[in-house]
């Protein structure tokens, strides 16, 4: 990668600065601000800034929302930072791109317009939308659909941009979508340069969550500076060149690091596969080429792509019943026989009723210590979860008997909370269609609709499968690692071995896509071994040996029945786990402590395994 100015040429001469400031919604309400407010030079300048809302569990809660007032079911946060910062941005030329939209894109519009006029401001904004399959998803066989949103490609943000709007607010398009619009834009790229288009999806994936680019939620937070912890993280910025590289970085004097690792972080997380497949273009992750170019500058280069799929993938959200949980505090001794008994007594009450639960799920935390010094201390806490298509099942039919014998249980019977009513969850999982059965739209600030043409050249279902198993160790087998030995259990190598946690030196980012939980585990680069290649390269050959599906299943005892995809990505020195169906139905029918995987990679980071003492 070259220094910052002088790489590939472009339309512009220079590199697309592409800011982020928002990767859920709930983040950092401030960030649109600090992002604007700190693009006071050529140097910290931004020609777009981007806010990612939307998850499948977002798409729910907004779908929730229309029911209470069909007037919302958009991001309401934006509103209030357009409020705050929309003047500023119109003052410094940067083009605004959300996805805030959500499932009422118009409705957002319609009121950013409103709150607009009321600062003097007279904006031009477009809307992105066409993703919403709700109203033909009987016709499409998605019968009790809540919401149903097909995820739509960059063009359509590229032609609002191009056609001079300020403001591009969108529905379902995917995450990256939000910066491979505004590359194409400022690049003029065509649909068919797929590595570039692959390079930005790739840049767009970094900054789509925010400050985890620039050291949130990180591993390996220990290693940043202690001033890098002590202030508020940076949200990451993208200068991306025309032929898609691009160079990771933050405003200068913001909290946090830019560092390899923490961009290989992001790299590997939620993905499902060493291709990452978007609307306009297959990502081929395996080929990315990754370092530091200086302090909180990380490039990222040598990215390829090829045709996309012919199928888009639509979020699809179902009502699946009601749920509730409830807590009982067991302290002192005779854990083991205290939570047979509350567990026996619910069983026998239900049994009486004839109304079990669905699906009850039982959960201890760790079992008091030895001669405990402290309440805390003495105590574990048995947490039953219950799923049930009925409500009463759920609510009372748990809570109920719960409460009636808690004078005739075992001692110290305790709720840590009052009985609650069950609550609605939903069931999120993937659908796919064909392109014809999306119109993708852009309405154009002046009024006028375009509906932006699919992609002429595109890759097969079968090609596609191809992608999806190239180096993958599917269940019982391993990745394909030319010149490996045979895998040994939770050991790899020869000489003596040290049992030590797998978090010595690799780092996890872990996460959820629907049911599946996915994995990110790599060699760290800020370590001692940074300066010795050698050894890097002997703990990276050691890891991608190392993990396989089966010793995934003994580091995550809960995966022993589950399908298990392993993927080798060398490059990062990573390895890509994908966990199938440990999440259930989402996490919106969630009754894992971690519904999300959020802390998955943490737990297997601490997990032993024996490492030869060769690479510690």
């Amino acid at each position: 990668m070259s220094d910052k100015g002088t790489v590939a040429s472009s339309s512009q001469g220079r590199a697309a600065r592409i800011g982020n400031m928002s990767g859920f919604y709930g983040d950092r309400l401030s960030a649109m601000h600090e992002m604007l407010a700190r693009a006071t030079s050529e140097s910290e300048s931004l020609d777009y800034l981007t806010g990612d809302y939307l998850a499948e569990l977002t798409l729910l809660i907004l779908g929730k929302d229309t029911f209470k007032d069909p007037n919302l079911g958009y991001a309401r946060t934006f509103v209030r930072q357009a409020e705050q910062s929309l003047g500023l941005a119109l003052e410094k030329g940067v083009k605004i791109v959300v996805n805030a939209g959500g499932l009422n894109p118009t409705g957002l519009v319609e009121k950013l317009r409103e709150v607009a006029s009321g600062l003097g401001l007279a904006p031009r904004i477009a809307t992105v939308v066409g993703d919403d399959l709700r109203a033909s998803a009987k016709e499409l066989g998605w019968d009790n659909a809540l919401t149903a949103n097909a995820y739509l490609g960059a063009f359509g943000i590229t032609s609002a941009l191009s056609a001079g709007a300020d403001v591009v607010v969108t529905g379902r398009v995917t995450d990256a979508s939000l910066v491979v619009g505004p590359a194409a834009h400022f690049h003029g790229w065509t649909p068919d340069q797929y590595d570039a288009l692959a390079g930005a999806v790739v840049a767009g994936h970094v900054i789509e969550c925010g400050t985890q680019a620039t050291g949130g939620n990180f591993s390996g937070f220990m290693s940043l500076p202690a001033a890098a912890r002590e202030q508020k993280m940076g949200f990451p910025l993208a200068e991306i060149a025309a032929d898609g590289s691009s160079v990771i970085t933050k405003h200068a004097g913001t909290g946090g690091a830019v560092t390899v690792d923490t961009v290989t972080a992001q790299l590997v997380y939620e993905i499902q596969s060493a291709h990452y497949l978007n609307p306009d273009v297959t990502t081929h992750l395996e080929s990315i080429a990754i370092a530091q170019e200086s302090e909180d500058r990380v490039a990222i280069s040598g990215v390829t792509g090829s045709a996309p799929p012919e199928q888009l993938k639509v979020c699809l959200n179902e009502l699946g019943g009601f749920r509730n949980s409830i807590e009982f505090l067991v302290t002192g001794l005779d854990v083991d026989a205290k939570v047979a008994w509350a567990k026996a007594q619910l069983e026998a009450a239900w049994a009486a009723s004839g109304k079990r639960p669905a699906k009850v799920q039982w959960a201890l935390t760790s079992v008091p210590a030895e001669d405990p010094a402290t309440m805390e201390a003495a105590s574990c806490v048995l947490r039953c979860s219950v799923l049930d298509p009925d409500g009463k099942v759920a609510g009372k039919g748990l809570t109920a008997p719960a409460v009636e014998f808690g004078l005739a249980s075992y001692p110290g019977f305790t709720l840590t909370a009052p009985p609650s009513p069950a609550t609605p969850y939903g069931i999120y999982r993937p659908e796919y269609v064909a392109r014809t059965a999306v119109e993708h739209t852009v309405v154009h600030h002046d009024g006028r609709r375009e509906v932006i043409a699919d992609p002429t050249d595109l890759a097969t279902t079968d090609a596609l499968a191809a992608h999806r198993t190239a180096g993958v160790t599917p269940s019982a087998g391993r990745h394909k690692n030319p010149g490996a030995e045979a895998p040994i259990l939770m050991t790899s190598g020869s000489g003596a071995t040290v049992k030590r946690p797998l978090g010595t030196f690799v780092h996890a980012r872990s996460g959820d896509k629907g049911g599946d939980a996915n994995i990110g585990l790599w060699v760290a680069n800020t370590s001692d071994a940074t300066s010795d290649s050698g050894l890097r390269k002997a703990r990276v050959d050691w890891l991608l040996d190392l993990i396989t599906p089966d010793v995934v299943r003994d580091l995550v005892p809960e995966a022993a029945d589950l399908d298990v995809d392993v993927y080798a990505l060398p490059n990062l020195g990573a390895v890509n786990v994908v966990v199938r169906g440990l999440l259930g139905a989402g996490v919106a029918a969630g009754t894992r402590t971690d519904p999300q995987a959020k802390a998955l990679g943490e737990w297997v980071r601490a997990r032993h395994a024996e490492i030869p003492e060769e690479l510690l």
